[in-house]
């Protein structure tokens, strides 16, 4: 039988895909206040906006393929398996807690880099939804064997999980691979932990002494 995305996967696959050819036809200019800025108070032009922290998520560089393909193909890997064990409105609620975090990450490094003197600019894409389903996947199939894209090189789920949080924490502190919001990546992954952890009642959201509710997850 063939495989069936599941239908929030298959949701936000079409309205990443879609707001995308949005962007190629229309150009980015118009989507400006939808990708996420740095919040800089007493600037002449303040672009951030609540919004912003959620609306970033769907929006990808429309100058090139390789962003949305990757993060696309991602999505279906490791959501589709996730949602299927989950269910739809727990996956949906992971994913945008993902997103959510990820944005709020990168708007304090953006904020204090903009603050510094550094570069102002937007920051667009899904990779903090993704790499948080990348963290849940470790997690839940820890030893599932996935093979990366570049190298073509086999491994647990866990280890993946692993060898691509310390990658993503060495490129962010050392500036080695700039135009990449590698501390919303992080941020992904650690709002995603926390929310597992909250749904098993393990600490910091345990319950003390007092008798516990078990979540699975």
């Amino acid at each position: 039988m063939p495989f069936q995305l599941p239908r929030i996967t298959k949701l936000l696959l079409a309205i990443n895909v879609g707001v995308w050819l949005l962007m190629w036809l229309v150009g980015e200019r118009a989507f400006a206040l939808f990708a996420l800025w740095p919040y800089l108070p007493g600037a002449p032009e303040q672009l951030f906006m609540p919004w912003q922290l959620l609306t970033y998520g769907f929006l990808h560089d429309p100058s090139g393929l390789a962003h949305i393909a990757f993060n696309m193909l991602a999505l279906v890997m490791f959501g589709a398996p996730l949602e299927y064990t989950w269910g739809e409105r727990r996956f949906l609620t992971y994913y945008l807690v993902s997103v959510v975090g990820a944005g709020l990450c990168q708007l304090a490094v953006g904020t204090w880099m903009a603050a510094s003197g550094g570069d102002i600019g937007p920051t667009v894409g899904a990779s903090g939804g993704v790499f948080g389903l990348l963290l849940a996947y470790g997690m839940l199939f820890p030893h599932q064997r996935v093979m990366l894209l570049i190298p073509p090189i086999p491994m647990r789920a866990r280890t993946l999980v692993i060898v691509y949080g310390a990658l993503e924490l060495l490129l962010g502190f050392t500036g080695l691979q700039p135009g990449v919001a590698h501390f919303a990546h992080l941020g992904g992954m650690l709002f995603g932990w926390l929310l597992i952890r909250y749904w098993r009642g393990q600490p910091p959201f345990g319950r003390g002494g007092g008798p516990r509710i078990r979540r699975v997850v």
